[in-house]
């Protein structure tokens, strides 16, 4: 990220020759920030948390420095420590608890796709390759167990509250992969289990970057948990909208390789409505072929590229848009209690994107 185009400090009445670039900031946080000034705050803090982050996960052994920055370095969204410091706005966003917040959201969402990748067989992370296809899969869960320990040293300096919401926000994520890894009980819903799954690895800890940052910027408590809310409600949604750009998204647009997912034959959102048509009444003989299509290999490409143009063609990506719709708009309706103004302005901008980066 560069602050070429940003005040060094926040102004109410600044030159003109000062006034942050909205593109700029805008490309910088990769999120719809409406307001300029905000925008140029949210950027700079985001440059501290890097710099914080990049010494969390420094270890004087070489091969541990080198595995616990690969990811860090090779970026990715921010999105965890960025809806921190977002909400931290809300409150008194200049905190220096904030950035100390941002890291140990960053720290957790980091060591848990370390574990993910060696679970998935993931050769690829955020543009790099994964730290498992790089030092194996023993190296890859010990340092991802490295980086939850720091995550937990640096939340400790935030006091037994953040203590507690920390290690709750993580049980929750390994519940969600145990159960996604399990699959649904016999005569469980399979659509519900999912929708717990996304609850519980995703949107847990998107809540508590939310609630984190409300918390450390001294917000009362109604909006620290109309904050919370919207951030377990966006992590459904945000996932519910990368089901939709596994099948429908060109990788040119969307910087993701169309049907990964379903290649690999992992449950996403299309496929379990797919289901679910197939085992009702009302079920077609087109129902039945596609299921059956999808179900096969798909490790040839001409058998990807088939199998994506008929999901693409079916109802069920269109009742998975209008779900991922329905949990943003959702999430931005938790945030009624939030005080008008930029911050909440961006906030619900952030949840209508999601919903329309689907379309």
């Amino acid at each position: 990220m560069t602050s070429a185009h940003l005040p060094t400090e926040p102004s109410t009445t600044p030159p003109v020759a000062s006034v942050p670039d909205p593109a700029a900031t805008a490309s910088a946080l990769g999120i719809p920030v409406p307001d300029p000034e905000l925008a140029a705050r949210l950027v700079r803090r985001l440059e501290a948390v890097d710099e914080a982050l990049s010494d969390a996960v420094a270890s004087a052994d070489a091969l541990a420095d080198d595995a616990s920055r690969h990811l860090v370095s090779a970026g990715g969204k921010r999105f965890r420590p960025l809806l921190t410091l977002l909400t931290g706005e809300l409150g008194d966003g200049s905190r220096p608890e904030l950035v100390d917040a941002a890291v140990v959201v960053e720290l957790t969402q980091v060591a848990s796709l370390y574990h993910d990748d060696v679970m998935d067989s993931a050769p690829l992370r955020r543009g790099a390759p994964s730290v498992h296809s790089v030092w194996g899969n023993s190296v890859a869960i010990l340092v991802g167990d490295m980086l939850f320990a720091r995550a937990s040293s640096r939340v400790a300096r935030l006091g037994p509250e953040a203590v507690v919401l920390q290690s709750g926000t993580f049980e929750r994520m390994c519940l969600g992969q145990l159960h996604e890894t399990l699959g649904p009980r016999e005569g469980e819903d399979a659509v519900e289990h999912y929708l717990q799954v996304l609850s519980d690895k995703t949107a847990s800890l998107l809540a508590t970057s939310a609630r984190f940052g409300a918390m450390f910027g001294g917000c009362p408590e109604p909006v620290v948990e109309a904050v919370t809310q919207y951030g377990e409600k966006l992590g459904v949604a945000f996932q519910l909208a990368d089901d939709v750009l596994d099948v429908a998204s060109p990788s040119e647009s969307s910087g993701k390789t169309p049907g990964t997912d379903l290649r690999e034959h992992v449950p996403t959102m299309p496929v379990l409505l797919l289901r679910a048509r197939v085992a009702s009444p009302e079920a077609t003989d087109a129902d039945r072929e596609l299921l059956a299509q999808l179900d096969g290999d798909l490790s040839s490409d001409d058998a990807l590229t088939a199998a994506l143009a008929a999901l693409r063609a079916h109802p069920v990506l269109d009742e998975t848009r209008a779900l991922a719709t329905r949990w943003a708009a959702q999430s931005a309706a938790e945030l009624d209690p939030v005080p008008d103004g930029p911050v909440k302005e961006a906030l619900a901008a952030f949840a209508t994107a999601l919903a329309d980066r689907t379309v």
